[in-house]
Protein backbone atom coordinates (compact mmCIF):
# COMPACT_ATOMS: atom_id res chain seq x y z
CA UNK A 1 0.00 0.00 0.00
CA UNK A 2 1.46 3.30 -1.00
CA UNK A 3 -0.42 6.46 0.61
CA UNK A 4 -0.20 10.29 0.22
CA UNK A 5 -0.55 12.56 3.12
CA UNK A 6 -1.80 16.04 2.03
CA UNK A 7 -0.32 19.55 3.01
CA UNK A 8 -1.64 22.32 2.66
CA UNK A 9 -0.38 25.51 3.96
CA UNK A 10 -1.35 25.75 7.43
CA UNK A 11 -1.66 22.01 7.81
CA UNK A 12 0.12 20.87 11.25
CA UNK A 13 -1.29 17.33 11.72
CA UNK A 14 0.47 16.36 8.22
CA UNK A 15 3.24 14.54 10.46
CA UNK A 16 1.00 13.18 13.16
CA UNK A 17 -0.75 11.38 10.05
CA UNK A 18 2.46 10.22 8.40
CA UNK A 19 4.52 9.00 10.96
CA UNK A 20 1.51 7.02 12.14
CA UNK A 21 0.97 5.55 8.53
CA UNK A 22 4.66 4.40 8.90
CA UNK A 23 3.67 2.80 12.28
CA UNK A 24 1.73 0.57 10.37
CA UNK A 25 4.53 -0.57 7.60
CA UNK A 26 2.57 1.65 5.15
CA UNK A 27 4.49 3.27 2.09
CA UNK A 28 4.04 7.22 2.81
CA UNK A 29 4.65 10.25 1.77
CA UNK A 30 4.03 14.30 1.88
CA UNK A 31 2.03 15.53 -0.98
CA UNK A 32 2.25 19.00 -1.35
CA UNK A 33 -0.97 21.38 -2.06
CA UNK A 34 0.62 22.94 -5.45
CA UNK A 35 1.42 19.02 -7.20
CA UNK A 36 -1.95 17.55 -9.48
CA UNK A 37 -1.23 14.43 -9.60
CA UNK A 38 -2.11 11.09 -7.25
CA UNK A 39 -2.35 8.37 -9.67
CA UNK A 40 0.48 6.41 -7.86
CA UNK A 41 -0.89 6.26 -4.84
CA UNK A 42 -3.71 3.62 -3.62
CA UNK A 43 -4.86 5.88 -0.15
CA UNK A 44 -5.12 9.60 0.16
CA UNK A 45 -4.85 11.32 3.84
CA UNK A 46 -6.35 15.28 4.06
CA UNK A 47 -4.72 15.94 7.98
CA UNK A 48 -5.83 18.27 9.87
CA UNK A 49 -4.30 22.14 11.11
CA UNK A 50 -5.32 25.41 9.42
CA UNK A 51 -5.31 25.76 5.89
CA UNK A 52 -4.81 29.07 4.21
CA UNK A 53 -5.55 29.92 7.98
CA UNK A 54 -9.08 29.02 7.63
CA UNK A 55 -9.60 32.66 6.75
CA UNK A 56 -13.04 32.60 4.72
CA UNK A 57 -14.19 29.53 6.02
CA UNK A 58 -12.71 26.12 7.46
CA UNK A 59 -11.42 24.35 3.94
CA UNK A 60 -13.01 27.00 1.49
CA UNK A 61 -9.77 28.01 0.35
CA UNK A 62 -8.10 24.22 0.11
CA UNK A 63 -10.77 23.06 -1.78
CA UNK A 64 -9.64 25.32 -4.65
CA UNK A 65 -5.76 23.87 -4.40
CA UNK A 66 -4.35 22.01 -7.36
CA UNK A 67 -4.45 18.61 -5.38
CA UNK A 68 -7.87 19.01 -5.17
CA UNK A 69 -8.52 17.69 -8.64
CA UNK A 70 -6.07 15.28 -7.95
CA UNK A 71 -8.07 13.85 -4.85
CA UNK A 72 -11.45 14.04 -6.78
CA UNK A 73 -9.93 11.90 -9.59
CA UNK A 74 -8.87 9.01 -7.04
CA UNK A 75 -12.10 9.28 -5.04
CA UNK A 76 -14.22 8.52 -8.61
CA UNK A 77 -11.51 5.84 -9.36
CA UNK A 78 -12.66 3.96 -5.99
CA UNK A 79 -9.17 4.89 -4.14
CA UNK A 80 -9.84 5.28 -0.05
CA UNK A 81 -10.01 9.19 0.42
CA UNK A 82 -9.44 10.07 4.44
CA UNK A 83 -10.21 13.61 5.86
CA UNK A 84 -9.76 14.33 9.65
CA UNK A 85 -10.35 17.36 11.39
CA UNK A 86 -9.42 20.25 8.83
CA UNK A 87 -9.24 17.23 6.12
CA UNK A 88 -12.92 16.59 6.93
CA UNK A 89 -13.95 20.03 6.40
CA UNK A 90 -12.32 20.16 3.20
CA UNK A 91 -14.44 16.84 2.10
CA UNK A 92 -17.06 18.69 2.62
CA UNK A 93 -16.09 21.90 1.08
CA UNK A 94 -15.44 19.94 -1.89
CA UNK A 95 -18.64 18.18 -2.33
CA UNK A 96 -16.76 14.57 -1.79
CA UNK A 97 -18.60 14.47 1.40
CA UNK A 98 -22.54 15.77 2.43
CA UNK A 99 -23.08 18.29 4.95
CA UNK A 100 -21.20 21.27 6.78
CA UNK A 101 -18.87 21.64 9.67
CA UNK A 102 -19.97 24.45 11.64
CA UNK A 103 -18.61 26.59 14.87
CA UNK A 104 -19.28 24.79 17.83
CA UNK A 105 -22.78 25.03 19.48
CA UNK A 106 -20.89 26.46 22.44
CA UNK A 107 -18.05 28.65 20.58
CA UNK A 108 -14.38 27.63 21.27
CA UNK A 109 -11.54 25.37 21.38
CA UNK A 110 -11.90 21.76 22.24
CA UNK A 111 -9.06 19.88 23.00
CA UNK A 112 -9.40 16.47 24.91
CA UNK A 113 -10.20 13.31 24.70
CA UNK A 114 -14.09 12.30 24.05
CA UNK A 115 -15.77 9.09 23.28
CA UNK A 116 -17.07 7.24 20.25
CA UNK A 117 -19.12 4.80 19.45
CA UNK A 118 -18.65 2.69 16.29
CA UNK A 119 -22.43 2.21 15.11
CA UNK A 120 -21.09 0.83 11.74
CA UNK A 121 -18.37 -1.76 11.72
CA UNK A 122 -18.69 -3.18 7.88
CA UNK A 123 -16.55 -0.16 6.04
CA UNK A 124 -12.82 0.11 5.27
CA UNK A 125 -12.65 2.71 8.44
CA UNK A 126 -14.22 0.43 10.56
CA UNK A 127 -13.88 -3.15 10.01
CA UNK A 128 -11.04 -4.00 12.57
CA UNK A 129 -13.47 -2.88 15.65
CA UNK A 130 -16.57 -4.10 17.10
CA UNK A 131 -20.10 -2.99 16.57
CA UNK A 132 -21.40 -0.63 19.09
CA UNK A 133 -17.61 -0.64 20.76
CA UNK A 134 -16.93 2.62 22.36
CA UNK A 135 -13.68 4.36 22.20
CA UNK A 136 -11.98 7.28 23.08
CA UNK A 137 -10.33 9.34 20.52
CA UNK A 138 -8.90 13.06 21.01
CA UNK A 139 -10.41 16.11 19.50
CA UNK A 140 -9.02 19.42 18.42
CA UNK A 141 -11.38 22.22 17.02
CA UNK A 142 -13.30 24.71 17.32
CA UNK A 143 -15.84 24.25 14.30
CA UNK A 144 -16.90 20.48 14.54
CA UNK A 145 -20.29 20.99 14.67
CA UNK A 146 -21.71 18.53 11.90
CA UNK A 147 -24.90 20.14 9.79
CA UNK A 148 -26.51 18.59 7.30
CA UNK A 149 -30.50 19.14 6.33
CA UNK A 150 -33.08 16.94 6.65
CA UNK A 151 -33.34 14.85 3.78
CA UNK A 152 -29.38 14.29 4.01
CA UNK A 153 -29.31 13.36 7.15
CA UNK A 154 -32.25 11.08 6.25
CA UNK A 155 -29.99 9.37 3.83
CA UNK A 156 -26.94 9.19 5.69
CA UNK A 157 -28.78 6.73 7.99
CA UNK A 158 -30.81 5.27 5.83
CA UNK A 159 -27.55 4.14 3.71
CA UNK A 160 -25.69 3.20 6.98
CA UNK A 161 -22.98 6.23 6.10
CA UNK A 162 -22.38 7.29 9.73
CA UNK A 163 -19.36 5.19 11.00
CA UNK A 164 -18.93 7.19 14.33
CA UNK A 165 -21.19 8.83 16.90
CA UNK A 166 -19.91 10.76 19.97
CA UNK A 167 -21.00 9.28 23.18
CA UNK A 168 -20.98 12.69 24.64
CA UNK A 169 -21.42 15.22 22.56
CA UNK A 170 -18.68 18.32 22.62
CA UNK A 171 -19.81 20.05 19.42
CA UNK A 172 -23.90 19.88 18.78
CA UNK A 173 -23.38 17.97 15.89
CA UNK A 174 -26.87 16.81 14.44
CA UNK A 175 -27.37 13.51 15.63
CA UNK A 176 -24.37 12.67 17.31
CA UNK A 177 -22.35 12.43 14.20
CA UNK A 178 -18.62 12.56 14.59
CA UNK A 179 -17.93 10.72 11.17
CA UNK A 180 -19.00 9.35 8.01
CA UNK A 181 -18.59 8.02 4.55
CA UNK A 182 -19.90 8.72 1.04
CA UNK A 183 -21.95 6.80 0.17
CA UNK A 184 -20.10 4.48 -1.77
CA UNK A 185 -17.58 4.06 1.03
CA UNK A 186 -14.29 5.13 0.05
CA UNK A 187 -14.00 8.31 1.39
CA UNK A 188 -14.76 9.22 4.71
CA UNK A 189 -14.06 11.98 6.76
CA UNK A 190 -14.11 12.03 10.57
CA UNK A 191 -13.60 15.34 13.40
CA UNK A 192 -11.61 13.32 16.26
CA UNK A 193 -7.86 12.09 15.30
CA UNK A 194 -7.52 8.73 15.49
CA UNK A 195 -3.63 9.55 14.43
CA UNK A 196 -2.99 10.83 17.89
CA UNK A 197 -3.88 7.65 19.67
CA UNK A 198 -2.13 5.29 17.77
CA UNK A 199 1.20 4.84 20.63
CA UNK A 200 1.14 3.54 24.05
CA UNK A 201 3.41 6.36 25.50
CA UNK A 202 0.60 8.81 24.45
CA UNK A 203 -1.60 6.66 27.05
CA UNK A 204 -4.14 5.76 23.99
CA UNK A 205 -4.30 3.24 21.15
CA UNK A 206 -7.62 3.10 20.43
CA UNK A 207 -6.94 4.61 17.48
CA UNK A 208 -4.96 1.57 16.25
CA UNK A 209 -7.67 -0.03 14.75
CA UNK A 210 -8.89 2.60 12.45
CA UNK A 211 -5.39 2.17 10.75
CA UNK A 212 -6.29 -1.46 10.68
CA UNK A 213 -9.47 -1.07 8.64
CA UNK A 214 -7.99 1.19 6.06
CA UNK A 215 -4.92 -1.64 5.65
CA UNK A 216 -7.79 -4.30 5.08
CA UNK A 217 -10.23 -2.35 3.05
CA UNK A 218 -6.87 -1.71 1.01
CA UNK A 219 -6.16 -5.75 0.71
CA UNK A 220 -9.84 -6.04 -0.28
CA UNK A 221 -9.53 -4.29 -3.19
CA UNK A 222 -6.33 -5.60 -4.94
Amino acid sequence: MKAAVISFPGSNCDFDMLYALKDFGIDVQIVFAKENNLDEFDAIFLPGGFSYGDYLRTGAIARFSPIMSAVTKAANEGKLIVGVCNGFQILTEAGLLPGQLLVNKNPGFICEEVPLKVVNNNTNFSNAYSLNETIMIPIAHGEGNYFADDEVLTELENNHQVVFRYGNNPNGSLNDIAGIMNEKGNVFGMMPHPERAVEKVTGNIDGQNFFKSILSGILNQA
